[in-house]
């Protein structure tokens, strides 16, 4: 098995792990809730164990997710884990925006620098488009959790979200080619 292959399963098998569950079990929160703290917890290690670094946003991810995993199930409220991706698009889009535009640091430039290299003002367009997604997603997961029943949140979590993040970030290969040094 390949890292490549690892690494996409460690990023989006918990996701499909909570989503199996739920279905699984009869469309159940509470019982979908803890494979994907665990899951999400064993990913971490998972990546930490193939890039031998700390995987930072799957960190930052795990963490969030056990605490808002845990509040849902403590407080037997679903309100927690539909907010879940709201807060994090907007930590997110706030840590992006707030790093360039107060302490003039890129911070999608510090994670995928190794990834490819663009110039400053490739990099800082791409910053702020990200941003601008993650504003974004939160407030069409805000919509979607508040007008829909929990199965339809459910189902954009895992096919929505995930297919529009895909599709922005196709749209930013045009960006990048032209930016690319």
């Amino acid at each position: 098995m390949n890292k490549s292959f690892l690494k996409f399963v460690a990023d989006f098998g918990p996701l499909l792990i909570f989503f199996t569950v739920y279905y699984k079990t009869g469309n159940n929160l509470v019982l979908a809730i803890p494979p994907l703290v665990i899951s999400t917890i064993i990913a971490v290690g998972v990546i930490y164990f193939i890039e031998k670094k700390i995987p930072y946003i799957p960190l930052i991810g795990g963490v969030i997710i056990s605490l808002f995993g845990g509040l849902t199930l403590y407080f037997n409220n679903p309100v927690f884990i539909y907010m879940k991706p709201t807060i994090v698009n907007l930590i997110f889009a706030f840590a992006l925006i707030f790093g360039k535009v107060f302490l003039n640091k890129n911070f999608l430039e510090f994670f995928f620098k190794t990834a490819f290299q663009l110039d400053e003002k490739g990099w800082s367009k791409l910053n702020f488009r990200w941003a601008y997604f993650f504003v974004f997603l939160a407030i069409l997961n805000e919509i979607v959790w508040r007008t829909q029943p929990e199965t339809t949140w459910v189902n954009f979590k895992v096919w929505g979200l995930l297919p529009l993040t895909f599709v922005f970030t196709a749209f930013q290969i045009p960006l990048i080619n032209k930016h690319k040094l």
